[in-house]
């Protein structure tokens, strides 16, 4: 049997990973006086991630609809809001890993933007958003797997068998739930 050796392979694995729960606040001007808060929801969130100087730049946008009442609760109306966010944030990276500016980036929104709170004073609405991004980072590392030698020796195979015995290799020796 041949000695046992080691070889390194390089492949892209994540090499970085986290998650970063980000709470803001906005404000919004309504065009009347506002008297009731009947709705604010938030839809259409994308999110892109990409390196920056060893730090995972976060960018994305969402739209915000507030849903209001005015003229002494006669009226209601729906404004709609564009939000764009940048965060900066530095992820953990594992041992001898190096956040480049050519890692991948991959973000999943654990959470998705919620409004947490909102507040209205005469025509301006203030209102919180909640939200909650995993981050993983995939780049270049290397994985180090033992290799056996190979020793050119073979085993002699012109042995053949009878129906009977195959029969019983196969009722005795393959495992039926190998691919399962």
């Amino acid at each position: 049997m041949g000695e046992v050796m080691y070889k390194e392979i390089v492949t892209k694995a994540v090499i970085g990973k986290g998650k970063k729960t980000f709470r803001d606040k906005y404000e919004l001007i309504a065009g009347e006086a506002v008297d009731t808060i009947l709705g604010c929801w938030v839809i259409n969130h994308k999110v892109f991630g990409r390196s920056e100087n060893d730090e995972v730049v976060i960018e994305g946008n969402f739209d915000v609809n507030v849903w209001y009442s005015y003229d002494n609760n006669t009226k209601t109306t729906v404004e709609v809001r564009n939000v764009s966010y940048n965060e900066k944030v530095k992820v953990h990276m594992l041992e001898d890993s190096v956040l480049k500016d050519d890692s991948e980036i991959l973000l999943t929104t654990i959470k998705v933007p919620t409004v947490v709170d909102v507040n209205v004073n005469s025509n301006i609405i203030t209102y919180e958003i909640e939200k909650e991004i995993g981050i993983e980072i995939i780049g270049d590392t290397k994985v180090k797997i033992a290799v056996m030698e190979n020793d050119n020796t073979f085993e002699d195979t012109t042995e053949e068998l009878t129906d009977k015995e195959l029969d019983s290799i196969i009722d005795n020796e393959i495992n039926e739930n190998y691919l399962q």
